[in-house]
C-alpha cells in the first residue's frame, strides 16, 4: 500500500524536495517536464518519489510554494542584472520587509556558492581588458564560469591565436580543484571583488564551447574552428554536432528550409520528424505543398515503432545538410551573425 503523507498548511514546515514536488504538481505537464530535465538524475528520482507520496495539496499551501518560487526567480534575475546590492534594493521596495529579508538571505547563500559571479557585473569590454593578458588556462577557467553571451563577447575580443588556445582548454576542461579557482579569484578580487569558492565545480567541456560559439558571429566562429581543426579535427566535429541540433532548424528562414527540403528524401524526413516538436513540424509543413505535407503526415502515421537511434541518425544527416548549406552561404540561420554578411 502506497504511503500518503498529510501535508501541513504552511510552507515553513516543508523541505526543499516537498516544495519542488508541489510546484511541479501545480504546473502544466509540459512546464513541469522542462523543469525536471534541468535537475540531476538523483534529484529527479527523489522528487518523483515525493510526488508519488503526496496526498491532497491544500490550495493555500500550493499558492505559498508558487509565490516563493516566483520571488526567488525574480530575485535571481535582479542579481544577474545588477548584482546582490541591486537585488536587495529592488526587493525591499517591492516586497514586505520580512519577506524581502528572507529572500535576500536565500539568494545571498546561492550567489556566494557561484565562482566568479562578481565578474558578471563587469562590462564585457572592461573585463576583456582586465583578463586578455592572462594565461590561456586562466582565461579558459574564467570564461567557463561566465554566462555564455558574455563568454562569447570575451572570446570574440581575444587575438585569434589566443582564441584557439582558450577554446581547446575549455573543451578539455573537466573538474577544477577548488584551490586552483581560489588562487585565481584571489588574484582578481583586489581589483574587482571578494568572492570565495568552497566546492568542487565542474565547468567547461565541449558543450560549453558549442554554446559560446553559437553566440559568436560567423566570421569569428569560422576562424576559431579552422584553427582548432588543424590540430584536432575530431574535436571540431564534436563541437559542430553540438552547435546546431535538429530543433534549431526552427531558426532557418522559409527560403532556407525550402532549400534544405530539396536535398532530403521523404522517407528520411518522415523518420526525422518522428520526435520533432509541433512547432518544427508546422514550420516544415508550411514550406511544402499541401499535397506533399499530407503524404508525409500519412507516412508518419503508418510508420509504426522506430528505433530512437535511427531517428537521431536521420536528424543528424539533415543537420549536416543545413550546416553545409550555411557554410556555402546558401541559407541564413537566425542569431548566427549571417545577417551581417548580407548586402542589400
Amino acid at each position: 500500500m502506497r504511503f500518503v503523507k498529510k501535508l501541513p498548511n504552511t510552507i515553513t514546515e516543508l523541505d526543499g524536495v516537498e516544495k519542488c514536488a508541489i510546484l511541479l504538481l501545480s504546473l502544466e505537464p509540459e512546464s513541469a517536464g522542462t523543469i525536471l530535465k534541468q535537475l540531476p538524475t538523483d534529484a529527479v528520482e527523489e522528487v518523483t518519489r515525493k510526488l508519488a507520496s503526496l496526498g491532497d495539496v491544500p490550495k493555500n499551501l500550493a499558492e505559498q510554494v508558487i509565490r516563493e518560487y516566483y520571488q526567488l526567480t525574480m530575485a535571481q534575475n535582479y542579481v544577474k542584472e545588477g548584482g546582490l546590492d541591486y537585488a536587495k534594493e529592488l526587493l525591499k521596495n517591492s516586497l514586505d520587509p520580512k519577506i524581502a529579508d528572507k529572500v535576500i538571505s536565500q539568494i545571498q547563500t546561492q550567489v556566494q556558492k557561484s565562482p566568479f559571479s562578481f565578474l558578471q557585473r563587469a562590462e564585457s569590454e572592461n573585463l576583456l581588458t582586465f583578463i586578455q593578458d592572462e594565461h590561456p588556462q586562466t582565461i579558459a577557467l574564467i570564461v567557463s564560469h561566465l554566462p555564455h553571451h558574455k563568454a562569447s563577447e570575451i572570446l570574440k575580443g581575444l587575438p585569434n591565436a589566443k582564441q584557439i588556445e582558450v577554446v581547446r582548454r575549455i573543451a578539455n576542461m573537466e573538474q577544477t580543484n577548488p584551490e586552483v579557482i581560489r588562487e585565481v579569484e584571489l588574484g582578481l578580487e583586489s581589483r574587482l571583488s571578494n568572492l570565495l569558492m568552497h566546492s568542487m565545480e565542474k565547468v567547461g567541456g565541449v558543450q560549453t564551447v558549442a554554446e559560446i560559439l553559437n553566440l559568436c558571429d560567423r566570421a569569428t566562429e569560422r576562424s576559431i574552428m579552422e584553427g582548432v581543426e588543424s590540430e584536432d579535427p575530431d574535436l571540431v566535429e564534436e563541437i559542430r554536432r553540438l552547435m546546431f541540433v535538429f530543433e534549431d532548424i526552427n531558426m532557418v528562414d522559409s527560403k532556407g528550409i525550402q532549400g534544405v527540403l530539396k536535398e532530403v528524401d521523404n522517407s528520411e524526413l518522415c523518420l526525422a520528424l518522428k520526435t520533432a516538436s509541433e512547432d518544427l513540424k508546422n514550420k516544415i509543413f508550411s514550406n511544402m505543398s499541401s499535397r506533399a505535407a499530407e503524404l508525409i503526415k500519412e507516412d508518419m502515421q503508418f510508420m509504426g515503432p522506430v528505433k530512437v537511434s535511427d531517428v537521431e541518425a536521420a536528424q543528424q544527416r539533415i543537420v549536416d545538410i543545413v550546416r553545409r548549406l550555411e557554410d556555402a552561404g546558401e541559407i541564413v540561420i537566425a542569431g548566427r551573425g549571417g545577417q551581417n554578411d548580407l548586402i542589400v
